[in-house]
């Protein structure tokens, strides 16, 4: 990097914190900060839901199995995650937006307290809190990992910039600021993707060019849509996986819904991230399939040779744009994970652990929130600096093998509990699926994977906790229904068609009673 470089890198930084000082200008109470007060556009909603979906891992660990595998990144990856958000926009993304028009919630979890019980509701926050550091400790080494390739500064250092610049934009400005941030950061990666992807074509006349570069010793393989340990049964696993994760079993992409002025909205906001998430990709990946051509990558999983590739064929300047786009994708995750697990702990786990939680007016209720922000991104930058530690291993392990297989057993009763199928299924199944599906992952990924001579193939080690979840929550509610009035009609709310005419719903202070029915808006 030279000066022009870093001129492009600091003025980025520069744009992000001033969007986050005109997002706070919109931000009056909760409902503003974790759901944009409903009065998001369906298009930016779109584009974040779209952006909060990526991260530096991509152009580390992803880059990595591009480098070694090929196509596959992109067939076992993001086209999954595009169906499953396909599938999700009708069954998932209107019922979602509901919980925040008709049942006046600000998180994701809020409706779980009627729909199960406060136990059940506040297993489900923990964990997800927990397991959100986990997934955006692995986003910040992703990112200074990338940052130390291009500048020499240490992972820590990176990780203290990275998390710095991205608490004070989000924790200002809360939803909006991280929606406006990700329109331009989507902006950003437009012209930078496309700048490496000409790039790299520039370079493929020497190889056959376009068309005949795959036939090159060197991508031998590379076109094969599933191969090594991503085949079939991964890729059925991981569409199952990425139809929960990506709907809103993470939480930020909940968000997303619930920002939204109605559930229509909601759902054309979730198909035009499915169609990003099939088209821009192709554009991404291509360089990286393309990569063993080019460079030869230093560390032995190849997650260096997108960014050894970036310095080796762009002038600076671009360079630069190219490194903001690895900043942009990350710093846009991020700030969506902290707002989600902002509004989990503010609105869910405070005002069971405080009674005067539970009488915050707009004003506590934001400090909460925005000293809550800062916290949860200052733990997750602490077990950033553990992601390459043998309890850790490596970047792309913790993403795909612990997010992944830790993110079903609590999705299911959250995501399933909203859908008449499942209404029989309640507090036992839900506690049960979670319980169980945790125990199993602990299984599958340490005393059986010990025993078992190569290890477990890593598609069953992120499909089975999810899949005992699964059979377990339906099968209980079957065994042992206990679905009540109370339950089946909040159920009929948040499945009812008519949304005619609904206006967006303030979203009050939290319950009183931490047994008690979610509160309606206040006047």
């Amino acid at each position: 990097m030279n000066s022009l470089d870093w001129a492009v890198l600091i003025g980025y930084f520069g744009v992000m914190v001033a969007i986050g000082i005109w997002s706070h200008k919109r931000v009056d109470n909760v409902s503003d900060f974790f759901t944009a007060g409903g009065k998001m556009p369906w298009w930016l909603s779109g584009i974040s839901h779209h952006m909060s979906g990526y991260s530096a891992v991509m152009f580390t660990g992803y880059a990595g199995i591009a480098y070694t595998y090929g196509v596959t990144s992109f067939v076992t990856w993001s086209f999954p995650i595009a169906l499953g958000i396909a599938i999700g926009a009708k069954l998932f993304a209107p019922r979602i937006n509901r919980l925040r028009g008709r049942l006046h919630v600000a998180s994701p979890l809020e409706y779980l307290k009627n729909r199960y019980n406060l136990k059940t509701q506040q297993a489900l926050a923990w964990s997800g809190m927990l397991l959100k550091i986990v997934d955006v400790g692995a986003k910040w080494a992703a990112i200074a990992t990338l940052l130390s390739v291009f500048t020499g500064i240490s992972l820590n250092q990176g990780i203290l910039i990275t998390g710095a610049i991205t608490a004070v934009y989000c924790t200002i400005g809360g939803l909006w600021a991280d929606a406006l941030t990700e329109l331009g950061q989507f902006i950003i990666q437009l012209f930078a993707g496309i700048a490496m992807f000409v790039a790299v074509v520039g370079k493929l006349g020497d190889h056959g060019g376009f068309f005949g570069v795959w036939d090159e010793p060197a991508l031998q393989g590379h076109g094969k849509p599933l191969v090594g340990p991503y085949g079939t049964v991964f890729l059925l696993a991981f569409l199952f996986i990425k139809l929960f994760e990506y709907n809103g079993g993470m939480l930020n992409q909940a968000q997303r819904y619930m920002a939204t002025a109605t559930p229509r909205e909601a759902t054309r906001s979730a198909r035009l991230s499915a169609v990003l998430w099939l088209v821009w990709p192709l554009v991404l990946f291509f360089p990286m399939w393309m990569s063993p051509l080019l460079v030869d990558a230093q560390k032995p999983d190849g997650s260096d040779s997108y960014a050894l590739m970036t310095e080796q064929l762009l002038p600076h300047g671009l360079l630069g744009l190219v490194i903001v786009g690895f900043f942009s994708h990350t710093m846009a995750m991020c700030s969506s994970d902290a707002n989600a697990i902002a509004a989990v702990f503010t609105r869910d786990v405070a005002p069971v652990l405080s009674k005067k939680a539970q009488g915050w007016n707009d004003r506590a209720g934001l400090i909460a929130a925005r000293l809550t922000t800062v916290v949860f991104l200052g733990l997750s930058m602490a077990v950033a600096t553990q992601v390459n530690s043998p309890a850790f291993k490596d970047i792309i392990t913790v993403v795909i093998k612990w997010v992944a297989g830790l993110m079903g057993p609590i999705a299911i009763p959250m995501m399933l509990g909203l859908l008449r199928t499942f209404r029989k299924s309640g507090p036992t199944a839900a506690l049960t699926s979670w319980s169980m599906g945790l125990l199993a992952f602990w299984l599958v990924n340490y005393p059986i994977n010990w025993s078992v001579e190569g290890g477990v193939p890593l598609e069953y080690q992120v499909s089975i906790p999810l899949a005992v979840s699964l059979i377990l929550y339906i099968v209980i509610g079957f065994i042992k229904p206990e679905n009540t009035p109370e339950r089946d009609a909040l159920i009929e709310t948040i499945n009812t068609d008519d949304d005619s005419g609904m206006p967006a719903a303030a979203i009050p202070t939290p319950a009183t009673a931490p047994d008690g029915a979610i509160g309606t808006a206040k006047d």
